[in-house]
Parts: structure tokens; C-alpha cells; sequence
């Protein structure tokens, strides 16, 4: 089961949510048909969604992350609900590119560094709350750390993973985020970076744990104290109603401009790749009511 554990150390120091997502990032590369490098980088991007998405208070309230790096992969985009479920894209699945020196994907290399990470909250208020920084290196987890220093002012250590074996299913994806809370010594970031390097990779616990494992590690001596778990999916709410209400948004002379073909009107979920085809009459008679 893939699932969200927060937990806090016994001294309420530190604070921690994990992720352990296999079958989201599973889901998201069916989905999508990614090439191994796209797996990485959307599931990455997924679970840092999932994340923040997990820490809204909003029950309706939903977060975005998207990725504008420059690089040959174009847009990463990661959409999340309050409860964690997310949905996302990149606008080029495909994309396939060497392995670095030390085996890893590049995920660098097909994000790219020039560019932004933008996180925008939507609470239902009248405008979205939006922050953004700029990339630091394309490998997200670093990118998504220094977001939120710079545009949250909260320090952060980050880390984020897909494993994708070698036929092409996801083996194992997670990560978590760590943070200081107000009044934490000096002396307790040192600690706590000196667990994640002795912890290696996401992946590397992933592998054969669970996220309580990853929490365990990254807060190894300081008797971090469990929360809450949740249980998260890969989840889509596009519907025909809801891609009915989107043509109607186009206007009655956009609609029936689209007729002239003779074709039916085809609308395919940029989320989950679902399509919903729409007659000539159907699109007509929406016309006539707008």
C-alpha cells in the first residue's frame, strides 16, 4: 500500500513526513507509456506533490507543482489534494537520454536547470497562493529543498526517488521531507544530515522497507514519534461532465468553429489519457444553450 507516515521527534525538534509510492508512480508511468528517465522525473515531482499536498488543511484545497526547466523532458507538472492523491504529466514521456557516469538516470539532464519550480496552492479563495524559485539542478528533491528556503522560509532537507527495473516496472518510489521546527539547535542539523548520507538513497530503502523505515533512518537517535499514516493513489477526476463543462468554457463561436472539420470532437485527459469523444450534435447543441 502506498502511504504517507508524519512523525515528529520525541523532543518536537524536528519534524518529518516520508512517502513510500510504488504503485502511484506505477500507475503514472501506465499512464503515460514513460521512457525510464520520465518515470523518474514525474514520480519524483508525484511525491513531492504528495507531500505538500498531505500538510494542506483545506479539505477542497489543492497544490501544484510545476517544473519549467528548459530541458528536453519540457513541463513537469504534479496536481495533489488535500489527502495526498495526485495526478501529473510531462510533456514529453518519450524522452530517453544516456546514464550518467554512475549508472543513475539523468534526470538532470532531461529537466534541465534553467528554469523554475513553482508551487501554487489553491485554498478556494479568489487567487491562488503561488511561490517559485529557481532550479538549482533539475534532480527535484534538491530543487524542492531550495523552494522551500527561498520562497517558504522553512530550512529542509529533501529526498526523492524512483527505482525503475529493468522491464520497465516501477520497483520502488518514495521520499520524504524533514524540516527544523523553531527553537532546534544548530547542533541537530548536523545529526540529521549525518543520517541521510549514512542512509544512502530513497531507493536504497525503499527497495525492501517501507516509509516508517525511511523516517526511522533520517531520524535515527532522536526518537521520532509517529502521527499519522494515510493511505495515497494516483487519482484522476477528470469525468465526461467535467470535460463537458471545460468545452462549454471555450464559448458557443469557438465551438462551432471546431464543427467545420466534420470530425467528432475528441477531448483526451492530459492526467490519465482517457478519451471522451463528443458528436458533431452534441457539440452543437452546447453551442445553441451557450
Amino acid at each position: 500500500m502506498d502511504e504517507i507516515i508524519r512523525a515528529v521527534t520525541k523532543n518536537g525538534e524536528a519534524k518529518i513526513s516520508a512517502i513510500s509510492a510504488r504503485k502511484i508512480i506505477q500507475s503514472a508511468r501506465s499512464y503515460h507509456n514513460t521512457s525510464p528517465v520520465a518515470a523518474a522525473a514525474l514520480g519524483r515531482t508525484l511525491c513531492a506533490a504528495s507531500l505538500l499536498g498531505d500538510l494542506l488543511k483545506e479539505e477542497d484545497a489543492t497544490l501544484t507543482i510545476r517544473i519549467n526547466g528548459g530541458g528536453p523532458i519540457g513541463t513537469v507538472m504534479a496536481v495533489s489534494d488535500s489527502f495526498g492523491n495526485v495526478r501529473g504529466y510531462v510533456d514529453e514521456p518519450f524522452i530517453d537520454l544516456p546514464l550518467k557516469p554512475n549508472g543513475k538516470l539523468d534526470v538532470g539532464g532531461a529537466v534541465g536547470r534553467d528554469g523554475t519550480f513553482t508551487v501554487s496552492r489553491d485554498l478556494g479563495l479568489k487567487d491562488p497562493y503561488v511561490g517559485s524559485s529557481a532550479l538549482v539542478s533539475g534532480e527535484i528533491a534538491d530543487d524542492l529543498a531550495f523552494y522551500l528556503l527561498e520562497s517558504e522560509q522553512v530550512p529542509s532537507a529533501c529526498g526523492l526517488g524512483v527505482l525503475v527495473d529493468t522491464d520497465l516496472s516501477v520497483k520502488c518510489a518514495g521520499g520524504f521531507i524533514v524540516s527544523l521546527l523553531p527553537g532546534a539547535p544548530e547542533e541537530l542539523i548536523t545529526l540529521i544530515e549525518h543520517n541521510i548520507a549514512q542512509m544512502g538513497s530513497v531507493t536504497s530503502v525503499l527497495e525492501y522497507g517501507t516509509a516508517t523505515d525511511l523516517v526511522n533512518r533520517v531520524l535515527a537517535g532522536l526518537e521520532p514519534e509517529i502521527l499519522q499514516s494515510v493511505p495515497v493513489e494516483y487519482r484522476c477526476y477528470c469525468s465526461r461532465d467535467r470535460v463537458q463543462k471545460t468545452l462549454a468554457s471555450l464559448g458557443g463561436e469557438t465551438l462551432r468553429e471546431m464543427l467545420s472539420d466534420g470530425k467528432p470532437t475528441e477531448v483526451v485527459c492530459q492526467f490519465c489519457n482517457t478519451a471522451y469523444e463528443f458528436t458533431d450534435e452534441e457539440v452543437e447543441n452546447l453551442a445553441d444553450r451557450l
